[in-house]
Order: C-alpha cells, then sequence, then structure tokens
C-alpha cells in the first residue's frame, strides 16, 4: 500500500482590525511515492547499552520546555512552556527569525546531547514527535521546514490510526501498541534514537541508528485546531 499521510494547512484572511484570523482548517492529503515499509526492530550496534526498563530510562530523564521564540503564531503555550496548543486564532508573538511562520511547530529551548530522555502527551488529530538540528528552514512551508521532511530532523508521526516514522521524506511504519504517549530515548554519541509507546509497560516502536553531527533540539508539530502536547514532568 502507499502511506498517505494527513496535515493542516492553514488559510488566513485579514480581519477589519487587522488581525489574522483563521478562515479555513481543512485536510490535505500527500501520497508519497515510496512503499512505507514496517520497522524491523533489530538491536542497533549502539543500542546495547541502552535501557530496557522505564525506571532505567527515567535515570536519563531531561526536562524540557518550548521556545515561544521558535512557535508558530497558532500555538498557545502554557504550564511553564512545556504544553502547546492550536488556536484559532494567532497569538501575539512578537517578530523573531526562529519562529516557523508556514508550519504549526516548536521547538524546545534545550539542546540536547548526551544520554536523554523525555516524554510526549498528546490528545485529538495527532502530533509528530521530532527532534531536529538547529539550523532547520524556519520560514514558509516547505518541506525544508516540516520535521520528517528533510535531512535535518526526525519525526515519529504519532495519529489514532498509528504510527510512522519520517526522515528526509523517507517513510517507515513503526510498530504498534498505540498510546497517547510516547518516550523518546535519545544517545547522541551513539546515534541512537529510540520512539516508544508508553503505558504500564514501554514498547519499542522504532530505533534509528545514525551519526548526529550537531546539538538536537526537541520538536512538536500539531496537526490540527484543538490538538494538544506536552512534555511530561518525570521528576
Amino acid at each position: 500500500w502507499q502511506f498517505q499521510r494527513t496535515k493542516c494547512v492553514f488559510r488566513f484572511i485579514e480581519s477589519k482590525k487587522g488581525n489574522r484570523k483563521i478562515n479555513e482548517i481543512h485536510l490535505k492529503h500527500h501520497t508519497d511515492h515510496k512503499m512505507a515499509q514496517k520497522t524491523e526492530l533489530q538491536p542497533a550496534a549502539g543500542a546495547k547499552d541502552s535501557p530496557k526498563t522505564r525506571e532505567e530510562f527515567l535515570k536519563y530523564s531531561r526536562e524540557i520546555t518550548l521556545d515561544p521564540n521558535t512557535a508558530s503564531t497558532l500555538l498557545l503555550l502554557s504550564d511553564g512552556d512545556r504544553k502547546a496548543t492550536v488556536m484559532k486564532e494567532e497569538q501575539l508573538y512578537p517578530d523573531h527569525p526562529d519562529r516557523f511562520t508556514g508550519c504549526c511547530q516548536v521547538l524546545s529551548r534545550e539542546s540536547l546531547t548526551g544520554r536523554c530522555y523525555w516524554e510526549v502527551q498528546w490528545s485529538d488529530a495527532g502530533v509528530s514527535v521530532a527532534v531536529a538540528y538547529k539550523d532547520i528552514r524556519r520560514a514558509g512551508n516547505s518541506e525544508e521546514c516540516e520535521f520528517g521532511y528533510n535531512d535535518r530532523s526526525w519525526a515519529l508521526e504519532c495519529s489514532r490510526h498509528g504510527y510512522e516514522f519520517f526522515h528526509d521524506k523517507n517513510p517507515t511504519l513503526a510498530s504498534d501498541p498505540r498510546s497517547c504517549r510516547v518516550g523518546v530515548y535519545l544517545d547522541h554519541g551513539a546515534g541512537v534514537l529510540s520512539f516508544y509507546s508508553v503505558n504500564e509497560t514501554m514498547k519499542l516502536l522504532h530505533r534509528v541508528q545514525t551519526r548526529f553531527s550537531q546539538p538536537l533540539l526537541a520538536g512538536l508539530w500539531l496537526y490540527s485546531e484543538g490538538t494538544t502536547a506536552e512534555f511530561c514532568k518525570l521528576t
């Protein structure tokens, strides 16, 4: 089968007071011409020393907050900048060169190196839980900006229908079970990035073995109005 991706496209109009509002939110389907392959969860070379239980992962827990200077103006940040919500109206953020202008995305304040673990709780239509280099493009809505659709970012797309992993536009089906909480483990030096479904137990969804050339930032891409995603407090 061919993988179909759903994303939100926001159209704006200028109100009489000069405030831009969403005129329409609709879904656009992208058909990727590459077949999505089922993830084969073979142990990666750098993953042999990875934690095995949630208690072991929590030893590497990292508090992550969202950087308001990177947030799309459609995102409301709350709970100490740990939570993002897609709003109908734009937020009054100042202009900033780090801000995503065409994608409903946001990056973390913290740069990530070494061993780190964090969890994201999401709701509604779905989100992409991502990591990206700081130099990912911010202006516009091209694939150069979208998490998982360029060589500057890695993303697990989470929805009610399941999970797909993307890097540089290449899709890979991830394992089940589904959960509204996703754990992310990064061993930057070993080049290991792993995503887990967090329920009563942790289930590996997808693992990447690569070489990271820069520190990473955690990222969120929220798909539609009312969707929320939050970096969980783990300590």
